[in-house]
């Protein structure tokens, strides 16, 4: 278990070292200078090349880039061109919204999609299960922002349940602070269950097609058993690397719901540094949400070896 958690770890941080490459290479080609456009259109050329040397803009790249990743190896992400204040300080703050929010949006997701999965697939080819598969493809196909105006408009507007928008802050309250998160966590996890619901069953039919569920029921076990006993472990690979790439998708890709709900969190922060072109905090955001991948893809490797003790001998 631990060489093959050792080569899972060395290449996650091959991955992470080709990825701040390709991260500031990418950006730093990216027309526009930030320095004229803190500055305005209207700036001296010499007030331009003042900034740009207090910001380091008019050293080589291959320099730029040492020393940004030397910061990234000590805690330092430097400092926003707009905002004037530690990077690190920026994404910890928008982290305590989005964080939470994708750990909610994935625990609902997965808390409804495995049950609908497991009930689709005990049923598979009665009229349940094809009305369960409808519901489930409607919910891919319905865009999460006009499920969120939908849930807006019913349980804010109309219900006054809970607030349409913004966020307190934690500082306000627990309680104060996860209401406020509630319906930006129920649209984005319906859609994500849809998904993983569908996973969950493909998965779970393949596994009950296989000669030790045939040799299961023989021995008498009734369907619950061998559902829950032996198929639902064996199918968990794929929902495992499906609940990967959701936590992934959660916690980088909720620029539109986070607007829609007007939360301050890491796509709000990522869309507004391209805007203002504040390249050092959209690097150091990217390389946060890379990090997370990574992590999270490892923990799913160790996963499946918990799940599968015959991938621990695989290279």
């Amino acid at each position: 278990m631990l060489s093959y958690a050792a080569k899972r770890i060395s290449i996650g941080i091959l991955t992470l070292l080709a990825a701040s490459i390709v991260v500031f290479a990418v950006l730093e080609v990216v027309p526009g200078d930030p320095a004229r456009l803190m500055l305005g259109m209207n700036a001296t050329e010499d007030a331009v090349r003042t900034l740009q040397e207090q910001m380091g803009l008019n050293q080589p790249l291959i320099i730029r880039y040492f020393s940004w990743l030397g910061g990234l190896l000590g805690g330092d992400l430097g400092k926003s061109y707009t905002y004037s204040v530690p990077v690190f300080d920026l994404i910890k703050e928008r982290v305590a919204v989005s964080l939470p929010l994708a750990v909610i949006s994935l625990a609902l997701s997965a808390l409804i999609a495995i049950p609908v999965g497991l009930f689709s697939a005990s049923r598979r080819g009665k009229p349940s299960d094809a009305a369960t598969m409808v519901v489930a493809q409607v919910g891919v196909a319905i865009p999460n922002f006009w499920f969120a105006l939908l849930l807006v408009y019913v349980f804010a507007v109309t219900l006054r349940l809970v607030p349409a928008g913004g966020f307190p802050g934690w500082s306000a309250g627990v309680g104060l602070s996860l209401k406020s998160l509630i319906l930006p966590s129920i649209a984005l996890a319906l859609p994500q269950a849809a998904i993983l619901a569908r996973v969950t069953r493909s998965a779970l039919l393949d596994v009950l097609g296989e000669d030790y569920i045939r040799t299961a029921r023989a021995k008498g076990l009734s369907g619950r058993q061998v559902l829950y006993r032996h198929a639902l472990r064996n199918a968990l690979i794929p929902v495992l690397t499906i609940l990967g790439l959701q936590f992934a998708f959660l916690l980088a890709g909720t620029i539109i719901i986070e607007n829609v709900f007007y939360l301050p969190g890491l796509g709000r922060l990522v869309f507004q540094a391209i805007t203002q072109r504040d390249l050092i905090v959209v690097e150091g955001v990217v390389m946060l949400l890379v990090a997370t991948v990574i992590l999270v893809n490892l923990l799913v490797d160790l996963s499946y070896a918990i799940v599968d003790p015959r991938l621990r001998s695989r290279p």
